[in-house]
């Protein structure tokens, strides 16, 4: 299984963090890098925040075999042609490393902070939909004509084009309903999801594979990935100890031994012996690849857990796990 580290850069963490983890990324033997793009904290109240797409290209330049990406960008943010570039500008850095993750946006309080306009969500799915086209028509086509409700572009050539062929790959994120899955069956290489008990997952799942099918595509060609919090542990003890110190930083009266029982279903957070036995679970489900949302960024050890204990115990190598932090 191949593991990956994604962080949640909007929450205090600086340059030397990125180059710190991404070096423990690569020495760990994890396969990936990944991380939020907000501008605005969301776990403080107020926090550094480096720009995702100028920190993945500094990254590409510093690391050798690391994938690298967002989870993900939302369509609010930036004219979809200016998405299109910089990831085929990260994505020549790195050599062919990048992967793209988009998504439609969802904070308002960031939206309303930065000036972006924050639309309600049928129109914001709209605007998301149409900047998937017109990215993915960016890196595949000679030259085209976009007319859309919200973007015109007429004889548009992108050069250059992308290292990776036919494109870097795309995680499109999002809750999984019927319009969305139908825009993934069309343009995704994986969909992405918050975690979730295991009925909510599979249910998610056929609906993608139905959407597959509907289009006239194989759904084993549609990853299908979660993303969710981890607290690893030597133990139950030790990963009860990292969601205290979470919790210490979020603020609030929440008691680490409750949380855990309360959010078992949708984390991967205990032992190591039982975050391999649901992540097994996860795979018997079809998910293709996990994101650990790891929540103190300064927590190295947690890091080395993952790459000493969990790597080894977990089989095949042919699924993806992603670390997300604070």
């Amino acid at each position: 299984m191949r593991v990956c580290l994604m962080i949640e850069g909007q929450e205090g963490v600086t340059w030397d963090d990125w180059v710190r983890l991404a070096g423990l990324t690569e020495l760990y033997g994890l396969d990936g890098l990944f991380r939020s793009d907000h501008y605005t904290a969301i776990i403080r109240h107020d926090a550094d925040a480096l720009d995702a797409w100028t920190t993945l290209a500094g990254l590409a330049a510093i690391t050798e075999r690391i994938r690298l990406g967002t989870l993900v960008s939302p369509a609010t943010f930036r004219h979809p042609s200016v998405l299109a570039r910089m990831a085929a500008t990260v994505d020549h850095i790195s050599r062919g490393r990048i992967d793209v993750g988009m998504g439609s946006g969802w904070y308002e309080r960031e939206h309303v902070a930065h000036g972006f306009p924050f639309l309600d969500g049928k129109q914001r799915f709209e605007l998301f939909a149409e900047q998937v086209e017109v990215v993915v028509r960016s890196w595949t086509e000679e030259r085209f004509d976009h007319s859309g409700p919200a973007y015109g572009l007429r004889d548009q050539r992108a050069l250059p084009r992308p290292v990776q062929r036919p494109h870097p790959a795309l995680v499109l994120g999002g809750s999984v309903k019927p319009r969305f899955a139908a825009l993934a069956a069309r343009y995704a290489t994986e969909v992405n999801t918050l975690g979730a008990p295991n009925e909510e997952l599979a249910e998610r799942r056929a609906l993608l594979d139905r959407a597959c099918a509907a289009a006239g595509r194989d759904p084993a060609t549609l990853g299908f990935s979660v993303m969710t919090s981890c607290f690893l542990g030597e133990d139950r003890g030790q990963a009860l100890d990292r969601i205290a110190r979470f919790l210490a930083v979020r603020g609030g009266d929440a008691d680490p031994g409750e949380m855990l029982a309360e959010r078992r279903d949708r984390w991967l957070a205990g032992s190591v012996d039982e975050v391999v036995e649901r992540i097994a679970e996860l795979r018997a489900l079809g998910v293709t690849r996990v994101f650990l949302q790891h929540l103190n960024h300064s927590d190295d050890e947690m890091i080395a857990l993952i790459g000493e204990r969990l790597l080894p115990s977990v089989d095949g190598r042919g699924h993806e796990i992603a670390i997300s932090g604070v």
